[in-house]
């Protein structure tokens, strides 16, 4: 299927690592321009062989980092089509461990970082009548448990935030949506799995057994697996396109079932 991003620009946040640098090249083998970014110089140069056309950097945390973000994308790529708040990161802090800089800190990385860039990025999108602003969520918006109330906190308002600005941005050709995935496999969340099973004395060892301890007890699903990074990114892809065009203000979990499981 041709999604038809040959010529589109899109800016992918926290495509240094993990998920983010799947998105970046899936997007890139699709034929758009793709800005990478990472916080520091340098930490996203990995992507430039994988297609990646420009990098950026900043600190997303901060007014002044998004503004360099933003206008260091602008400069070099002339406008940006498609906006992928990918990054983002978790804390393990439970309801009697976070204070209020824990909350604070939360709220920082999940959300106001992605509320500085789109206010950053879409008075260009306006003007050109067309573009895509794509959020990554968790399943954890919509079905929370005690474990990160911080972060799923601020990632249930990243997923309101796709559905008042798909609202506020009515007629003007652009849609925002948030993809919400359960579990992927990182290289760093598999070495921590594997980690897991080695502390604990597991007798298995291959992947497949340990994903699938890992799932019956934390991510129950009917696919008795966990998601795939490329997953995650063709999903990404498909909302970035037209074809998803009448996809607008939702929250799209990409879970294997697990909606459907009662724990």
């Amino acid at each position: 299927m041709d999604l038809g991003l040959q010529g589109k620009v899109a800016l992918v946040t926290g495509s240094h690592r993990g998920t983010g640098a799947v998105i970046a090249e899936r997007l890139a083998a699709e034929g758009a321009t793709v800005v990478g970014h990472g916080f520091e110089p340098g930490s996203a140069d990995a992507l430039l062989a994988q297609g990646v056309a420009q990098l950026v950097s900043g600190d997303l945390c901060t007014d002044a980092g998004c503004e360099q973000v933003a206008r260091a994308a602008l400069d070099g790529a002339g406008r940006v089509d498609i906006l992928v708040n990918n990054y983002g990161t978790a804390d393990t802090y439970r309801w009697d461990e976070a204070d209020t800089d824990a909350w604070l800190d939360m709220y920082q990385k999940n959300l106001l970082s992605a509320v500085r860039l789109i206010r950053l990025l879409t008075p260009q999108m306006r003007e050109l009548g067309w573009g895509r602003i794509i959020q990554l969520g968790t399943i954890g918006s919509t079905q929370p448990n005690a474990l990160r109330p911080a972060y799923y906190a601020a990632k249930s308002a990243l997923a309101s935030v796709a559905v008042t600005l798909s609202q506020e941005l009515a007629g003007t050709g652009i849609t925002v949506n948030t993809v919400s995935p359960g579990l992927i496999r990182t290289p760093e969340v598999e070495a921590a799995f594997r980690a897991k099973a080695r502390r604990e004395g597991w007798a298995e060892d291959d992947w497949a057994s340990i994903e699938s301890r890992i799932v019956a007890a934390r991510f129950p699903n009917p696919l008795n697996r966990i998601a795939s990074r490329t997953e995650v990114a063709d999903l990404v892809c498909f909302l970035a396109s037209d074809r998803a065009g009448f996809i607008n203000g939702q929250n799209l979990r990409i879970d294997g079932g697990a909606l459907g499981i009662v724990q």
